[in-house]
């Protein structure tokens, strides 16, 4: 039984903190045996500090300087590593945490009350469509790219979720990470512009500074 999208890219982030400390092979056959049917359990995994130093959250954050009222779409958010982060850059905006894992959601549902985090708005989204409530002006993608089947489908839906000016930024693994998902399953960044290209987007913006994955945001292209 293949795993849903977001379900594999949270398998993805496992793998890197795990072999963060063990410094060992990624075994693509094990992502099969795990389950998210326990947010609490996985928690202790996606939101481990021993992330931070590699996944530069607040230096990610910082860099798409986001206005305060700005709406944000964090599509495969899973406990919410970096959709909690999100809703402290827009105090005015609301932040979409999209996870298919109904668990999940439910979990995103308690950290916003638990936590106080009022624009903090779970959403239940599908493979295929996240199925945002309203307009955003950024989606955020963390390891995720690579496990969307029809990207081009996918992505020219999507400019139809994004504000006038709205921006998509796409964080996945580069070739050269000693972890993460075998090599033959990550995808290029000049593969990923191409692709984006196809699918109505202009050439991205390009940061450098993640030591594990490449880091594009894109605009819609004009006509």
């Amino acid at each position: 039984m293949s795993l849903n999208l977001i379900a594999r890219s949270l398998i993805a982030v496992s793998l890197v903190l795990f072999f963060a400390v063990s410094q060992a092979s990624a075994q693509s056959p094990h992502t099969h045996q795990h389950s998210f049917s326990d947010a609490a359990k996985w928690s202790r995994v996606f939101d481990d500090p021993k992330r931070d130093p590699w996944q530069k959250p607040h230096e990610v954050i910082t860099a798409l300087k986001l206005a305060p009222d700005a709406s944000v779409a964090d599509i495969g958010a899973g406990t919410g590593y970096f959709a909690a982060r999100l809703t402290h850059f827009v105090p005015k905006g609301k932040v979409y945490a999209v996870d298919t894992e109904p668990d999940m959601v439910k979990f995103l549902e308690a950290r916003a009350k638990k936590d106080g985090l009022s624009n903090l708005v779970p959403v239940r989204g599908t493979d295929t469509d996240p199925r945002l409530p309203a307009p955003v002006d950024l989606v955020l993608l963390v390891d995720v790219y690579h496990h969307i089947e029809d990207r081009q489908a996918y992505f020219s839906k999507l400019r139809a979720s994004l504000a006038p000016g709205g921006r998509v930024a796409i964080i996945d693994f580069n070739q050269t990470s000693r972890s993460g998902p075998p090599k033959a399953e990550r995808i290029a960044p000049k593969r990923v512009k191409s692709e984006m290209a196809a699918a109505g987007y202009a050439a991205p913006a390009e940061f450098g500074f993640l030591p594990n994955q490449f880091f594009l945001v894109f605009n819609v292209a004009t006509p």
